[in-house]
């Protein structure tokens, strides 16, 4: 990675790093199927768009804590009546 003439400050460098870095172009094939889908139920106006709320989708779903996890680490307080709290008593 050989930076740019005009990078002369930490800001340059950083800004240069992150366009090399994390705006990353690639080729991909999509089922056209699917992406027609995806687009009915997204809102999303470009593949980009439609492939950017994917990622972003699938990393909040693996990110979300999967209750089964909890199973025996959570302790409820004595007298704790989850049926009283649904009746809004």
């Amino acid at each position: 990675m050989s930076l740019p003439n005009h990078a002369s400050s930490v800001r340059d460098v950083l800004y240069y790093v992150y366009k090399e870095v994390y705006n990353v172009r690639t080729n991909i094939v999509l089922d056209e199927a699917m992406v027609k889908k995806a687009f009915r139920y997204s809102g999303a106006k470009s593949k980009k768009e439609l492939v950017h709320q994917a990622l972003k989708e699938f990393i909040d779903a693996r990110q979300r804590l999967d209750l089964r996890d909890l199973r025996g680490k959570v302790e409820f307080r004595a007298g704790y009546d989850y049926k009283k709290l649904r009746k809004g008593a």
